[in-house]
């Protein structure tokens, strides 16, 4: 489990006057997430939610309060490895997180920095290749991949280390929504495979409405949380939070709202034959 208790953090800027001051991120948030848990953070840019992912594995620690990682404190440097071999990130442009020069090296740098034995590196790559379904040789040079070949690298880079949660930070965005289908397929079917905490952040809400709860940002702060069936039944509250969802799950809550029955995810057929006998 990851408890968040009572955190506040800061962030420390600097004007063209070298002034340093603090722009403030998050505030008094807490917030525990399970393990196996699929959870979304949801909110505009600039809400706080990725502030709050790179407090989970140490990259940043709070201003004030406290985050545990299965009992270990990010605020004890010694207890840092540890947690970052638990708490894995996929960011939104894979190219920052790619250091190898092929498919093999970007995998094997991770597994090297963990002290994986040398003898079973090779079986592990490959494995964490299959695993992702990435159609690519161990050889092929990075700058050669496509972006949702890069997107599968990173995603394989990580699982390689076998982490208990997995963060990602808005992984889908520079994708086409043909490679942002697939990619978060291969996520559910990895998962379904090898289980683990899934903290999604995202702007498409099509890719978490089979979420086990969303928990959205405003100003710093949780704004609410619940599960998608809970807070999707409240259109106007998403949307002042800058979230948006789909057409036919916003179909179905209009309806709804008209006194029509809708199942709690309606599909396209479901919404053609409601309008039409509503006509």
């Amino acid at each position: 489990m990851i408890r968040i208790h009572e955190v506040s953090f800061d962030y420390q800027i600097f004007s063209e006057d070298d002034n340093a001051g603090r722009k403030p991120a998050l505030s008094n948030v807490s917030l525990d997430i399970d393990s196996g848990e699929f959870i979304a953070l949801l909110g505009r840019n600039g809400s706080g939610k990725s502030s709050l992912t790179r407090l989970l594995n140490g990259i940043e620690t709070p201003s004030a309060g406290e985050v545990i990682v299965d009992g270990l404190s990010t605020e004890d440097p010694a207890a840092i490895p540890s947690i970052r071999r638990l708490v894995q990130i996929v960011f939104q442009n894979p190219e920052n997180q790619q250091v190898g020069l092929t498919a093999f090296e970007d995998i094997a740098f991770g597994l090297s920095n963990i002290g994986w034995p040398h003898e079973e590196m090779s079986d592990r790559i490959a494995w964490a290749i299959r695993l992702v379904g990435l159609k690519a040789p161990e050889d092929r040079p990075v700058s050669g991949l496509s972006g949702g070949e890069k997107q599968k690298l990173a995603l394989a880079a990580v699982l390689a280390l076998a982490p208990s949660y997995l963060i990602l930070d808005e992984a889908t965005s520079m994708l086409d929504p043909a490679a942002r289908r697939q990619f978060v397929e291969t996520l559910h079917e990895v998962r379904s495979k090898h289980p683990f905490t899934l903290i999604y952040i995202t702007h498409h809400m099509d890719e978490v409405m089979d979420a086990d709860r969303w928990v959205i940002f405003r100003e710093g702060e949780i704004a609410a949380s619940g599960t998608p069936d809970e807070l999707a039944t409240d259109p106007e509250r998403l949307s002042d939070c800058g979230l948006e969802l789909p057409y036919s799950r916003l179909l179905g809550e209009r309806l709804r709202l008209q006194g029509v029955k809708v199942s709690s995810a309606p599909d396209i057929q479901e919404l053609r034959r409601l309008l039409c006998k509503s006509n």
